[in-house]
């Protein structure tokens, strides 16, 4: 049996007086591509961030790629978090150089590749780039990585339509064929459902689901149709 990529046991983690994970038990299997659902403030960054070992959590256990998350995990996973910071006058060449020469597993002829398949132009500087043109730089450094363990935390959000469309049908081509895990963190379902074959439901630091995808649509439909049936029924 292959072992999952991600084990949490009943992990808790507060800030003040809220639980933003509240018991969090889940088993993520290996080499699937997964949707974290959920409402914002469900607490999909925190366990991303848990996952990444970028926090601890108050009680409860968790492992990723068969160890507690620290360092040398961190080696296995890349991790889109937000926005990226650069100097006025990088490109999206000095961007892939940069990550060829200090991201381990970094792939440079993949992200090339990648970049042509998202219409990113590699000369233009990331002061002259819209919020969707360095959105797709930022995805690009972490798909063109070889390591077991890809998480993407909102990567489309306050993104145009447009934007999205090229950045999703270039993760579907890419995806085909690889081997890797990827998390995906959504509230916004309805474009993207196609990419997840597995499907964690979050609701106020809870795990409510967790199963195959086909699974989900053959007890409730579409994603969005889960979606609002799930959280109905728990307001």
């Amino acid at each position: 049996m292959t072992q999952p990529i991600v084990v949490c046991r009943q992990v808790t983690k507060r800030y003040g007086k809220k639980n933003a994970l509240n018991h969090f038990d889940v088993t993520i299997p290996a080499g699937r591509v997964v949707g974290i659902l959920g409402p914002n403030g469900c607490g999909k960054s925190t366990l991303f961030r848990t996952i990444t070992g970028l926090v601890k959590p108050d009680e409860g256990t968790i492992e990723v790629i068969g160890q507690q998350p620290g360092w040398q995990t961190n080696r296995g996973i890349a991790y889109l978090p937000d926005r990226g910071r650069w100097y006025p006058n990088h490109t999206a060449k000095n961007a892939f150089e940069w990550g060829r020469t200090l991201l381990p597993g970094f792939d440079l002829e993949a992200a090339v590749r990648l970049a042509d398949f998202m219409d990113v132009d590699l000369e233009m500087r990331m002061s002259e780039m819209s919020r969707g043109q360095e959105a797709r730089v930022m995805l690009i450094l972490c798909m063109a990585r070889d390591v077991p363990l890809i998480i993407l935390d909102e990567p489309f959000a306050g993104i145009d339509v447009i934007s999205r469309e090229a950045i999703i049908s270039g993760m579907i081509d890419y995806l085909e064929d690889r081997a890797q895990s990827i998390l995906i963190s959504t509230h916004d379902i309805t474009e993207v459902e196609g990419l997840f074959d597995y499907t964690v439901m979050m609701n106020q630091g809870e795990a409510i689901w967790s199963g195959e995808t086909d699974q989900l649509r053959a007890e409730y439909g579409s994603l969005h149709d889960v979606f609002r049936t799930m959280y109905k029924k728990r307001k």
